[in-house]
């Protein structure tokens, strides 16, 4: 085929995925007077032209079909980490994988362009290899994951039962990736913890999802409440990234009686607000705090945010990781696809997860070190002295020494609150 005829062909590839990503047709372009619209489309002249030097003048002959995917990719790539571009290969394999396979237990997303590791669930094996939040997983295979969309990275990281997954990871002031084997199995997310502080006054729940399962565990424990004599609750969202936002929703319920407690709204997707619903809150009015840290993210961030802004409550912690969009996935003619966020979760005062994330009103840095050891197995011990009853099940690795800040600040503003 001549070359003229391949950058044809990838020019017209290109438009037909720019008007995927605008929402027009060709003609639609012409018509319209939307000066966005017309700069992106001749923004097509440029990369044809480009593509033109690249195939003509680059030092060898290019590879045209990778070069595309990788513009294609970095283009889609460019608006949030949830949006993918997914090559024909990549679509189909995609389209025929099946829920349910083994993992690791790390949740991921994408950023600085590589996947980036938001939260392992305790007991996986990620935590056993002493994955946590903020590790940069460089590569899956010999693959570097920055060549990777999100959706497919989340695909390799499953597998059948008893399976290998090789990975090199950068971790935090390490210079070179450590290379490392984990063995994918069925990963069970651990119930909800509890704990009493204060002679029992203050319930402490920390859930690793939310999710029907979860939020189910704290709807009894929170219905209890009265009963047990409890008259303060902590929730602990700290590392908790999985779930889903109907459920996320749900659960702030439980504590906000009336009011927002979030929104959804896209470019083209019509503004929904959740509101919340008197007849479905728990604890509307009973004092409370909230654990985030910058393993918080996508739903545990709804839960977080509607608190915050409606100040039913305070937050301790840490900037959470800045996730919460709806995604649509689009076929594409040659048998790929893009996924695109289409509309993004915010809170009640407007602010985006994605873009914003949350910060909470009490910043408290993590000093948790958690560190292997070989020889014997030891207990987290609350660093508050009012501790009561069970201690919390937090995220452990044969911990030799802890000293939690975050639980003891907020531990300390809620034994300030009035009941």
């Amino acid at each position: 085929m001549p070359k003229s005829a391949k950058i044809s062909i990838l020019a017209v590839s290109v438009v037909l995925v720019m008007g995927v990503f605008l929402g027009v047709n060709v003609h639609g372009v012409h018509a319209s007077a939307d000066a966005a619209q017309q700069g992106a489309y001749r923004q097509i002249n440029v990369y044809g032209e480009v593509l033109q030097h690249i195939q003509s003048d680059y030092v060898v002959v290019p590879n045209i079909s990778q070069v595309t995917d990788g513009a294609l990719r970095g283009l889609i790539e460019s608006l949030d980490a949830d949006s993918s571009y997914l090559t024909p290969a990549d679509y189909k394999a995609y389209k025929n994988d099946k829920a349910g396979k083994a993992q690791v237990g790390i949740n991921v997303s994408k950023r600085f362009g590589y996947a980036t590791v938001v939260s392992v669930v305790p007991g996986s094996p990620a935590d056993k290899a002493n994955l946590t939040d903020g590790d940069i997983i460089e590569a899956i295979g010999a693959v570097d994951t920055r060549d990777m969309s999100l959706a497919m990275i989340q695909k390799l990281l499953e597998g059948a039962p008893g399976s290998q997954l090789q990975i090199a990871v950068i971790r935090p002031h390490k210079t070179d990736p450590e290379k490392m084997t984990l063995n994918r199995v069925v990963v069970q997310e651990p119930q909800v913890a509890e704990a009493l502080y204060e002679s029992s006054t203050i319930l402490y729940l920390k859930p690793m999802a939310i999710d029907h399962e979860h939020v189910q565990q704290i709807e009894q424990k929170l219905k209890g409440m009265n009963k047990a004599g409890n008259k303060k609750v902590l929730l602990d969202l700290r590392d908790v990234s999985s779930g889903d936002m109907d459920n996320a929703v749900r659960l702030a319920n439980f504590f906000i009686g009336s009011g927002t407690i979030a929104t959804l709204a896209g470019q083209t997707f019509p503004k929904q607000t959740f509101s919340a619903d008197p007849m479905k809150t728990l604890t509307g009015s009973v004092p409370m705090v909230v654990l985030v840290n910058r393993g918080t993210s996508g739903p545990a961030e709804l839960v977080a945010g509607a608190i915050l802004d409606n100040k039913r409550g305070d937050l301790v912690g840490e900037k959470t990781f800045g996730e919460g969009s709806l995604q649509k996935t689009f076929d594409l003619p040659d048998g790929g696809a893009v996924i695109l966020s289409i509309a993004k979760y915010a809170s009640p005062s407007g602010k985006k997860f994605e873009d914003d994330a949350v910060t909470p009103g009490t910043l408290v840095a993590s000093n948790t070190d958690v560190q292997g050891d070989d020889d014997e197995d030891e207990d987290v011990t609350p660093t508050t002295a009012t501790a009561t009853a069970a201690k919390p099940v937090l995220p452990t690795k044969k911990p030799v020494a802890t000293l939690d800040d975050q639980l003891a600040k907020a531990l300390e503003l809620l034994k300030a609150k009035n009941s």
